[in-house]
């Protein structure tokens, strides 16, 4: 969950000027190339999700990928960004804030972030060479809407129920209901 930060400047900030920022801050914000917009926390749900993803990922990746969490921005199109979980299969600076080379990127959708990150981080991403794969996880029914490199394609495609999540990039196939499991979900939206 994201908010917009009223922060006192003569104008847009830069890139560099939003890192030196905000390393002197507590709390964590994105940058979206103009201000930076503080993370807020999420549901009970969200988190489940995001975690088990986690899980799921560090068992199954191929030897030379790491997965990391939410704590660990990522730099894509002159933003910075938090997703939920980055796969990198790049060598990293264990000090560093910054994951280098994102492969794969999981976002889990809010309500209240739902169109950034189905649009303007979707943009992002796919403006970014190293990532081969953007997943949106759904948190109110199981679900994901997958963007992947097909060519010079940024091709999409919508996962349900019983679906496979298939990862070749960072050597996964993933059951979709897996990421899923134990968490109880609002009962499917009829059309009375």
């Amino acid at each position: 969950m994201i908010t917009r930060m009223n922060v006192v400047q003569r104008g847009p900030m830069t890139l560099d000027e939003f890192l030196a920022w905000e390393r002197r801050q507590e709390l964590r914000y994105e940058f979206d190339g103009f201000e930076p917009i503080a993370m807020t926390g999420g549901t009970l749900n969200h988190s489940a999700i995001a975690t088990d993803l986690v899980s799921a990922l560090r068992g199954r990746l191929r030897p030379g990928c790491r997965v990391y969490r939410s704590d660990v921005k990522i730099l894509v199109a002159g933003r910075v960004r938090y997703p939920d979980a980055a796969v990198t299969c790049s060598p990293v600076d264990g000090q560093s804030d910054i994951l280098p080379n994102p492969v794969v990127v999981f976002e889990v959708l809010s309500a209240s972030t739902a169109s950034v990150d189905r649009v303007t981080k979707n943009a992002e991403y796919a403006a970014t060479p190293s990532i081969q794969r953007y997943v949106m996880l759904e948190q109110v029914r199981i679900g994901a809407t997958v963007f992947a490199r097909d060519g010079a394609n940024w091709v999409g495609t919508v996962l349900l129920d019983d679906a496979v999540l298939v990862m070749p990039e960072i050597g996964i196939e993933l059951p979709l209901r897996d990421l899923y499991a134990g968490i109880e979900l609002p009962p499917p939206e009829t059309d009375d």
